[in-house]
């Protein structure tokens, strides 16, 4: 989505000189995707931003996937998964394919290094916590509900506050944006969009580190961590402007749209990935018609596979589910709501629950470490 954003001290023109107080030049960079086409921004730095000092390999971080899969819906309590210390280093793998990977972590501490995911962007879910999201773009404000997105090649670091957080992050090898049918010909949100630009948080303050010294960088490629180890302070950017940057929205700021007559799940639909979509289930009026029937009806998605993340432990269509619940409802395999929750939803009038939903064009696999999660009865949950 192209949204326009500067902050700090840049040049009239791009690729002129720009001085210091000193006289001497401040150094531009571009930081964009796809080469020099896709969406981009130019920084000025203090100091050259190639001077690293160490170059160290680390972990891998390649997922393994169950050894006989099978299919059949599944539900994973996910609650007490991802309890560590790093928000970076205890992400705990759930679900994933070639285009996405869902992953939890309940930090409880802030990494002193910095991170930057080189193979995925990254779309963070913050169920819980607060803080900031430090970047070379500026400080960012993050709270309870927010959707986090940080686009691959962003140097960053998650500043929390000490109180209990519980992130789930979704690692798309897609560009994340916002879905295409809410935008007109030129990116601007159309004024039917269940959010527009007024509802993104961006980057609020600029600050300049001009330090030397030893600081590490943590970058994910190939499924490879590396320590990268630099030789300045890597936020030294005295400005920036452009299109490429970490942005926040709230799903309080989702405004859910209702019917007669209950509507599909694609009018939850929130953000957009290479073979995925991400939607927002928020508290709302049900449908209004007297004769109308709020649970949603049974469905096969041949060809997509849905996965639901409860953020709350109320959701209309499900019984069993807790707060930190997940979901797989796998491809073609009928599903829809449980026993006696279609009849109980009629006449009701409101509905408080809050989930976030994958749904992918590709098949899942399931991680090793979400099996010690699984109810594994959960697919003869629709028998009475």
């Amino acid at each position: 989505m192209p949204l326009y954003h500067r902050l700090g001290s840049i040049p009239a023109k791009r690729h002129q000189v720009f001085r210091k107080p000193d006289g001497s030049i401040y150094f531009e960079q571009l930081v964009g995707n796809k080469g020099f086409v896709g969406p981009s921004s130019l920084q000025y730095h203090i100091h050259p931003p190639t001077e690293v000092l160490k170059v160290t390999p680390k972990a891998k971080v390649a997922i393994e996937h169950e050894p006989e899969p099978g299919i059949r819906h599944r539900h994973f309590r996910t609650a007490s998964m991802g309890r560590g210390a790093s928000v970076v280093l205890d992400r705990v793998p759930l679900l994933f394919n070639d285009d996405v990977s869902m992953w939890t972590v309940q930090p409880t501490d802030n990494d002193e290094f910095f991170y930057r995911n080189g193979q995925a962007d990254e779309l963070v879910y913050v169920t819980e916590g607060s803080g900031t999201l430090e970047s070379q773009f500026g400080t960012l404000p993050i709270r309870s509900g927010d959707y986090v997105v940080i686009p691959r090649g962003i140097v960053h670091r998650w500043r929390l506050a000490k109180s209990k957080a519980r992130l789930v992050v979704f690692e798309s090898r897609g560009y994340v944006r916002t879905p295409k049918r809410y935008r007109n010909e030129h990116g601007q949100l159309l004024e039917g969009s269940p959010f527009n630009e007024r509802d993104l948080g961006l980057p609020q303050e600029l600050p300049v580190h001009d330090e030397k010294g030893e600081f590490p960088i943590l970058v994910k490629q190939n499924d490879q961590l590396t320590e990268y180890v630099l030789a300045h302070h890597p936020f030294d950017a005295v400005g920036w402007d452009g299109y490429y940057f970490p942005y926040t929205l709230n799903i309080d700021a989702f405004e859910p749209k209702v019917a007669r007559f209950h509507l599909p799940p694609p009018v939850h639909q929130t953000f957009e990935g290479d073979g995925f979509v991400i939607c927002s289930f928020c508290p709302r009026p049900f449908d209004f018609d007297e004769e109308a029937v709020p649970a949603p009806y049974f469905h096969s998605n041949a060809m997509s596979d849905e996965v639901l993340y409860y953020a709350s432990s109320e959701f209309m269509s499900r019984k069993g589910i807790e707060y930190g619940s997940i979901t797989l409802h796998p491809d073609g395999i009928p599903h829809g709501p449980h026993p006696g929750r279609m009849e109980d939803s009629i006449g009701v009038k409101w509905t408080d629950e809050l989930a976030v939903m994958l749904d992918t064009f590709r098949p899942l696999r399931v991680a090793r470490p979400a099996l010690s999660a699984e109810d594994s009865d959960y697919f003869r949950s629709w028998i009475e």
